[in-house]
């Protein structure tokens, strides 16, 4: 039976020798002299800075276009489906640019799930959220700066709860939404995987971009999405109203409940990390 499951598991295609890396150590203080970190911190600041600019200065022009006091249409503007693309697409782009400079996270939760599954360093993770909580801030913060004038009537890209939804299911679109966004993210970037499919390429940030894509197409409605904390702390701080920051609490907690069910998800069943925590079953005489 274990011999079956290891050629099925193989296929009929030649896989690379495959080994797991070490985990990574819950503090390194090596790493804290090394120009290397600092760059990789310096690139979370910058791309979830681009990301927050972008996608939020969708969101105010799409509200603009469909204003009817300014003459807009109702079906005109890029619509829920632009404003999810545009989302998608930024995170596809920068986590291409960055990948191999900082991994591309651009968001405290898949931080969170990374550093869970031991693939970050604390320092890393800490220093990573700071940055990625930075730069959401400075971007939204350059928004406002570009349309001034239409920044605050037009809500700012803030995450808040859609009138009509309890905070539960606020709560729950959350976790899902992140669920599905972290679980791309390991799916994806599993060395595993890269080693036993190596017959097939796969571009890691274009199923991260898709995942983020499709979250939005869902809980847009909702939550206006937020998935991401760094990226609804910086529209909250620089739009400043009370109901964003009454909200708030939903976007932290959520998101990092979602990634940590993703990160046991995926190293503890998919990867089988329970089996190897207590032996493996191959040793059972029954099996």
């Amino acid at each position: 039976m274990a011999k079956d499951v290891e050629v099925a598991e193989r296929g009929s295609f030649s896989a690379k020798d495959y080994h797991d890396p070490p985990p990574a150590p819950f503090f390194d203080s090596v790493e804290l002299t090394k120009w290397s970190f600092y760059r990789a911190v310096i690139a979370e600041f910058i791309a979830t800075l681009l990301f927050l600019y972008i996608t939020v200065l969708t969101v105010i022009g799409y509200k603009s276009q469909i204003d009817a006091g300014l003459g807009g249409d109702a079906c005109g503007g890029v619509g829920i489906l632009g404003i999810a693309w545009a989302f998608g697409g930024m995170i596809f782009i920068l986590v291409y640019c960055t990948a191999g400079i900082s991994g591309g996270h651009i968001n405290p939760a898949v931080t969170f799930g990374l550093f869970l599954a031991r693939k970050v360093s604390l320092p890393r993770a800490v220093m990573y959220i700071v940055a990625q909580s930075l730069g959401a801030i400075a971007g939204v913060g350059l928004v406002k700066a570009f349309q001034k004038s239409y920044y605050t009537k037009y809500g700012g890209g803030a995450n808040e709860l859609a009138d009509g939804y309890s905070t539960g299911v606020g709560l729950a679109a959350e976790i899902i939404g992140t669920f599905v966004l972290v679980y791309t993210v390991f799916s994806a970037t599993d060395p595993k995987r890269s080693a036993r499919d190596s017959h097939v390429p796969v571009l890691a940030p274009l199923p991260i971009g898709f995942a983020v894509f499709m979250v939005h197409l869902a809980t847009i409605p909702i939550t206006g999405t937020g998935i991401n904390p760094a990226r609804s702390l910086g529209a909250a701080v620089i739009y400043d109203k009370k109901k964003a920051w009454d909200d708030q609490w939903i976007f932290w907690v959520g998101p990092f409940i979602g990634a940590a069910i993703a990160a046991f998800y995926h190293q503890f069943i998919l990867r089988a990390g329970v089996v190897k925590a207590l032996g493996s079953f191959r040793s059972n005489p029954h099996n």
